[in-house]
């Protein structure tokens, strides 16, 4: 029996699952390209794996490990990755940006998301106009994000009077433990906020209850964090192979494993893991290349970890 979807937003978000799942392999289509999902307030397409800057970005001025971070960049450009997010939380990010997007040159050719983490509507505004300068934003900045919801109704007002007046795209709000999930659901049905930022992985799974399903309802686009559970998924799963048919939507390695497990949502707009390594850089762009795992797929996969 069939079974109509009544939600604009919700059945739209899973019509382009079911192509982004299956349209990266046919004949027509580029099967090297980045799989790219909507801002649903928008329709803008954002490629589904970006990149975190906690503490991978936060390096000083002479440090060799600059070098590293520029061809990280680089390459993560030349994989079709747009989405940069960072925060003034995490110390020399924002400024490191700036300067790497600055010696790449053409800043419009990333998506920049940052974040207010301040108490006060002043301290608020001078922040985030530091913010623009840091990353050398121009004059406007795509995404801004309240960052844990620190004085959430000063600085939502402040963030729309910037939206209406074009200094910002979109106005997000963000948290990374899931003891906030519930009171985000209820913020994200306000129709104030175009995107969320929230933790969500294979050892962080309380998303899939009711907020992941809530922004689909809502047309809210999410950014996912601490998709490894800073790192806690790959001490499981050290010195085992990865299944051989996760072959059967083109995963060839654990840290994909992870991301095409969260990428399989069809609520997940992007994924935005952290590094600077350039191998880990490719090993996660190509999680957002070719076939995602379909509903009998994730179970499959939440199963195996879970046995481990």
């Amino acid at each position: 029996m069939l079974t109509t979807i009544k939600n604009p937003a919700r059945r739209r978000a899973l019509q382009f699952l079911a192509a982004s799942t299956v349209l990266p392999m046919t004949a027509t289509a580029q099967p090297h390209a980045m799989i790219k999902r909507p801002i649903q307030k928008s329709s803008e397409l954002l490629p589904v794996v970006g990149i975190g800057t906690y503490d991978t970005f936060n390096v000083g001025p002479n440090a060799p490990e600059r070098a590293e971070l520029q061809q990280v960049l680089q390459e993560f450009t030349a994989l079709g990755g747009t989405v940069i997010d960072s925060s003034p939380m995490y110390a020399e990010a924002e400024r490191v940006v700036g300067d790497l997007v600055d010696e790449l040159g053409n800043r419009n050719r990333y998506f920049y998301a940052t974040k207010v983490w301040v108490s006060g509507r002043d301290a608020g505004i001078r922040q985030m106009n530091e913010s623009f300068k840091l990353m050398r934003a121009g004059k406007v900045m795509d995404l801004m994000q309240i960052h844990n919801l620190l004085d959430l109704n000063t600085h939502t007002q402040t963030l729309k009077a910037w939206k209406a007046e074009g200094r910002i795209r979109y106005l997000g709000i963000t948290h990374y433990h899931a003891g906030a999930h519930a009171a985000l659901e209820k913020l994200i049905k306000l129709n104030t906020y175009d995107m969320v930022q929230f933790n969500y992985s294979l050892l962080e799974r309380e998303a899939e209850t009711r907020l992941l399903p809530a922004c689909l309802d809502a047309g809210v686009a999410t950014i996912i964090n601490r998709p490894f559970a800073q790192a806690g998924l790959f001490s499981r799963v050290k010195g085992k192979p990865v299944p051989a048919w996760c072959a059967e939507f083109n995963c060839n390695s654990w840290a994909q494993f992870f991301l095409k497990y969260l990428l399989g949502h069809p609520a997940v707009t992007c994924v935005i893991p952290g590094t600077r390594r350039l191998a880990h850089l490719k090993d996660n762009m190509a999680a957002g290349v070719g076939r995602l795992p379909d509903a009998a797929q994730r179970k499959r996969m939440v199963e195996y970890f879970n046995a481990l």
